[in-house]
Formats: structure tokens, sequence, C-alpha cells
């Protein structure tokens, strides 16, 4: 007679249970939960103020660098995966970003960018439900703002103020162990999500800019340029969808428990 197979005898207490099924529960999101929800909330009508009023969108500026830069960033990795080369990056708070590259399949290059940031903020947007996560987040993020200063316009308002986001990341450490933190992260995720419908409705419908990459798309393949700007828009819209929802299944922890994680990983 063959042996029976022996299992590990697993079992799980009642909190555990408790934990997996509220995990899950995306229906019936958690108090922390629902105030991440909220927040969210709050920040895409906010940047979506501050992104068109004049002189107060200069607060946006540092966040602004870094989302242009993840921008670019998305058609520079493509370029080089494509074959292309990547001759230089500039990046500007005001008019933008631009990647002079040469070569590579523009199908894939010109819809990156925005698809790219998308990809960055949902991943940043899901850190955002968890102070740890956010913690290592954060670390990404305040080494991808002193690279902004490298391909950015130097001008002193724009070092100033990339500096500045850099001492918030890191003064948000501090606070509430690093509680502040993740709804710093959560913001950038955000603005990072939605940079595609904010900058092609800029570009394509208030400016009517005639060099955007809808518009640059839409001459190669055919179409209009504000067709593929709502494509892309809504793949954006939907690519942040997945974030928060990864974000819900994967966090359920009140922000008592969170804190008592965040002690226990790089500790402040």
């Amino acid at each position: 007679m063959a042996p029976r197979a022996l299992l590990p005898n697993v079992s799980f207490d009642e909190s555990d249970r408790l934990h997996l099924l509220a995990a899950r529960d995306l229906q019936n999101p958690t108090r922390t939960q629902q105030i991440t929800l909220g927040v969210i909330a709050v920040y895409v009508v906010a940047i979506a103020i501050l992104w068109n009023v004049p002189y107060l969108k200069m607060i946006l500026w540092p966040f602004k660098m870094l989302v242009i830069a993840f921008h670019e960033f998305g058609h520079a990795i493509t370029a080089v995966l494509t074959g292309g080369k990547v001759k230089s990056i500039s990046l500007d708070p005001n008019e933008g970003g631009v990647t002079h590259m040469q070569g590579g399949i523009s199908a894939i290059t010109l819809p990156a960018g925005y698809l790219g940031s998308s990809i960055i903020g949902a991943l940043l947007t899901f850190c955002g439900f968890n102070i740890v996560a956010s913690k290592i987040a954060s670390i990404v993020l305040g080494v991808c703002f002193l690279l902004t200063l490298w391909w950015g316009k130097r001008d002193w308002l724009t070092i100033l103020t990339v500096l500045s986001a850099v001492g918030l990341l890191v003064a948000c450490w501090f606070i509430v162990h690093a509680e502040a933190l993740r709804f710093v992260v959560l913001f950038i995720g955000v603005m990072s999500s939605l940079y595609s419908v904010w900058d092609i409705c800029d570009d394509l419908i208030l400016r009517k800019v005639n060099s955007s990459d809808a518009s640059v798309f839409a001459k190669r393949y055919g179409g209009s340029s504000q067709c593929w700007g709502v494509i892309w828009s809504i793949i954006s819209i939907l690519v942040m969808a997945v974030g928060i929802v990864a974000g819900l299944a994967a966090f359920s922890q009140s922000f008592e428990q969170q804190q008592q994680d965040s002690q226990h990983f790089l500790p402040t």
C-alpha cells in the first residue's frame, strides 16, 4: 500500500482569517481605505485647479518636473528597447519636456510617454495606501527628484523648488512614523497617473499645440490628435484604477497597524 501523502498542518487564527477577508472585500473598504480614497478624490480636483490657475500653478512645479521626467523616461526607455538611441532629455515646468532620439519604433515611443507616466503613477498610488510601501517609494522618488536637476532647466527657482520637494519627503519621514509620507507619495501618484489627461487637455483643447505627442502620432498613423489623446487618457484612467484596486486588495491595515509596521522598517 502506497504511503499516504503527508500535508503540512497549516492553521490560521481568527485574526489572520479576518485580515485576509478584509483584504479581498473591495466592496467594503476599511475606514483607513475610505479616507485614502477620499484624499485621492481631493487630489484629483486640487491638481486640476492648480494646473490651470496662473501663479498658483507654481506650487506644482517640483512635482510637475518629476512627472514630466517620468513621461520623458517612457519615451527614452522604449526608444532604446526598440533599437533607437537617446541623444538628450530636457525638462521645463512651463514648456514641458522633450526627448531627442534617433531611430526606434515611433508607434511605440510616441504613446510611451503618457502611458509610462501612468504606469509609474499607478505604482505610486498603490504604494500610497501603506506607510512602509511609501517609504520604499519615497527613496526612489528622492533620487528621481535629484536627477531632474541634471536634465531640467537649472534656474534658481527650479533648483529651489526641487530641493524643497526633496526636503518635504525627508521631513515627512519624521511625522507620526512617516504617516504623512504616504499622502505625499499618493499625491505624486495621482498627478503622474492623470498627467496625460491634464496635459492632453492643455495641449489639444486649451492651447491647441501642434507638436504634441498625439498630434505627431496622428500625422504618422492617421486619425485625429484629439482621438488619440482621448484614447490615451482613458487608458491612463484605467491604469490608475488598477493601482487603486490593487492598493485596496493589498493594504487593509488601519493607521495604527501601519504605524507599528513602519517602526520595524527604517524607523523614525
